[in-house]
């Protein structure tokens, strides 16, 4: 044994790199090892042999054990140092131009929405994502029996047993902030609205909280003509598409009367989406003026007034202009995704400067 110890440790001493102390190491400890080999002859010996030379085999093979993890950890060492000695920084040259962070596409797409109805006066206004019962539908004229006050499309907040109080919601729309505008600064009003919502919903084009934006605008001589050229006027500079056609199709929505859903012109060849050309239609958004009762719920006289709202998903016109397939990706926290479909962070949308930079 002291033959052996001599040998390795002295063998190791001189390992020039990592190659040959992987060599020594299976020679000497490995399953066919010299040292391994002698433990396999331990079952020959006698009970007093074998207590003689167990723990001293035992020894051995954790003093060459050490002595192999200590030289690798000296020859890394060593080659450290010389890596070191190559390898030098100028900190007085200039900084390496790179991407300081990623806008999510909801944030961008936000900021677009906001540059392009900010050109045509309309102010920004935010309300809360936990709304009573009144504002979210009461006062938007949904009555008590609309499937969308339904728990299975509506997330309500605990109560208490025994508390009567009406009851508290996650809002299902950003129109409650409408109502609350309306108290706030009564008419005439130019608004809208962005922010998150939450339904009770999932699937490829649907999650439980998304975002949205709608639009108000209340004065004594405004009628759906105007609200058809906003809407144009937006698509036009939001796509980046001049010849935009909207389809308006009539509808129903409790907080408007008359209310139209909005389609875009559109083309599936080849399997891509090109907007504003095509025979087939898209639809983006719903729209209508807004229902006399939900301008009295909001303070405002609708024998002197009148106005349009109309309401779309931030997320959805987001895939639509960039191309992205599946709105779930979207809360995925996934960097990858994220450097793929983000923007750079500095790069402010104006309609000026463009928008989607």
């Amino acid at each position: 044994m002291d033959d052996l110890r001599d040998k390795y440790i002295s063998a190791i001493s001189g390992a020039a790199d990592e190659a040959a102390l992987e060599d020594l190491r299976v020679q000497a400890v490995g399953k066919k090892g010299e040292v391994s080999l002698k433990m396999r002859e331990l079952g020959k010996m006698t009970p007093e042999e074998r207590q003689v030379a167990g723990p001293a085999l035992n020894a051995l093979k954790d003093e060459i054990n050490s002595a192999l993890s200590a030289k690798k950890a000296a020859l890394a060492d060593a080659a450290l140092n010389e890596r070191l000695k190559t390898e030098w920084l100028d900190v007085s040259l200039p900084a390496r131009e790179r991407r300081v962070g990623t806008i999510h596409p909801v944030s961008q797409v936000s900021e677009e929405v906001t540059a392009i109805f900010a050109d045509m006066g309309f102010a920004v206004a935010e309300g809360p994502q936990i709304e009573s019962d009144w504002y979210n539908f009461d006062a938007l004229n949904i009555p008590g029996h609309h499937p969308a006050r339904a728990e299975m499309d509506t997330f309500y907040t605990h109560r208490a047993e025994g508390d009567n109080r009406p009851p508290h919601v996650l809002r299902t729309h950003t129109s409650p902030v409408q109502i609350r505008s309306m108290e706030a600064q009564g008419a005439p009003i130019r608004v809208i609205c962005p922010g998150r919502v939450y339904r009770a919903d999932y699937d490829q084009t649907h999650t439980p909280m998304f975002h949205q934006v709608e639009g108000l605008a209340i004065d004594t001589d405004i009628s759906m003509a105007n609200l058809k050229w906003v809407l144009e006027e937006f698509c036009r500079a939001f796509f980046e598409v001049d010849g935009v056609e909207l389809r308006f199709r009539a509808s129903h929505f409790p907080f408007t009367e008359p209310s139209a859903e909005v389609d875009i012109r559109c083309s599936w060849e080849g399997g891509t989406l090109k907007l504003g050309e095509g025979d087939d239609w898209l639809e983006i958004l719903g729209s209508g003026m807004v229902h006399p009762k939900v301008l009295e719920a909001g303070g405002i006289d609708p024998a002197k007034y009148q106005g349009f709202a109309f309401g779309m998903g931030i997320d959805r016109i987001a895939m639509l202009k960039y191309g992205i397939p599946d709105l779930r990706a979207f809360f995925d926290s996934d960097l990858r995704w994220l450097r793929h479909y983000g923007f750079a962070a500095l790069d402010q949308p104006s309609l000026q400067g463009g928008l989607s930079r």
